[in-house]
């Protein structure tokens, strides 16, 4: 998994996202703190559903009780961030960290599932293909775009394993 931080962009979360290096090392800030990632991978999946269900094309009403008591247990257990894959709307990252003090890392697989190319699905992303390296580009330059200014978004994670299942 490679990791993209979102550096130096303002956000609600109280200052900028950086990270620092000196002689020590490496390490991530928020508005000038130490930020230690005490994270997890998240989704949700109701009793009797499978992965074709999707959290973010359900009501506004039900989303929030999930997230209502999703993330109150996540809170309860010191998590102070979640990954969620590309497709949750900025108002529910904005709601998840108003409200829990959740960060959000923002998840594209770059086509590590495939993806669609001119059309046409491609069960096996070979990344040495130009046009498959402009889509992945153009995909996630528009996420970044899109998100860039979203209260509570700590950065975005490109990939998922893209390195098992090559071509």
């Amino acid at each position: 998994m490679i990791l993209l931080f979102n550096i130096g962009c303002s956000h609600a979360q109280s200052g900028k996202v950086l990270l620092k290096t000196d002689g020590q090392g490496t390490k991530l800030q928020i508005g000038g703190k130490d930020f230690f990632i005490n994270g997890m991978n998240w989704d949700y999946y109701p009793i009797g559903t499978n992965y074709t269900f999707i959290l973010w094309n359900q009501s506004d009403a039900f989303i929030k009780e999930a997230l209502d008591t999703e993330m109150a247990l996540l809170k309860n257990m010191g998590v102070n961030a979640i990954r969620v894959y590309a497709g949750i709307p900025q108002k529910w990252i904005s709601y998840i960290y108003t409200h829990f003090g959740i960060h959000t890392m923002l998840n594209h697989s770059f086509g590590r599932y495939g993806l669609t190319l001119e059309g046409t699905w491609v069960a096996n992303t070979d990344y040495a293909e130009t046009r498959t390296q402009e889509l992945l580009i153009m995909e996630v330059t528009k996420l970044a775009q899109e998100y860039k200014d979203t209260p509570g978004l700590l950065l975005y994670l490109i990939g998922n394993e893209n390195n098992y299942g090559l071509f």
